[in-house]
């Protein structure tokens, strides 16, 4: 896996990720950013989001579930003093589908967090991972 990252002047960079695609970062305006794009540390909040959905998704749908969508919103807690770690984060899930069962989503929730995310697990080293969930029940299409 490859990335590279260009200063694009004042606090702003841009990201070329090794499957092509360019994401653009700032840092905070009191240190010269125009908020005109993510802080790196929510970027890297957001990939581990990201990681765990599509695990979550992958898993049910392979387990053949009928899941129709999948939110993680994660609330962070960052150490006060450099380097500002994360130290806490919470996953709250919403899981959607058509008769979707507590077991079965706690479970791939569960693997997620123990074998597949491999950005949850490398933040886990720092950061305290705790996480619930709750099932929106979708009608068949």
């Amino acid at each position: 896996m490859e990335c590279k990252i260009r200063w694009d002047g004042d606090a702003r960079f841009l990201a070329v990720t090794g499957s092509g695609h360019q994401v653009a970062m700032e840092g905070a305006a009191e240190l010269g950013g125009k908020d005109q794009a993510p802080r790196p540390m929510e970027m890297i909040l957001a990939g581990a989001g990201g990681c765990t959905a599509y695990d979550v998704v992958l898993i049910l749908k392979r387990g053949r579930h009928a899941i129709t969508g999948c939110e993680v919103q994660l609330r962070a807690e960052r150490a006060e003093t450099d380097p500002k770690v994360f130290t806490r984060i919470h996953y709250h899930y919403v899981v959607s589908g058509e008769s979707l069962k507590h077991e079965v989503v706690e479970r791939a929730i569960k693997l997620s967090a123990d074998k597949y995310c491999s950005a949850s697990i490398m933040l886990g080293k720092t950061a305290e991972i705790t996480h619930d969930f709750e099932i929106v029940s979708t009608p068949a299409a």
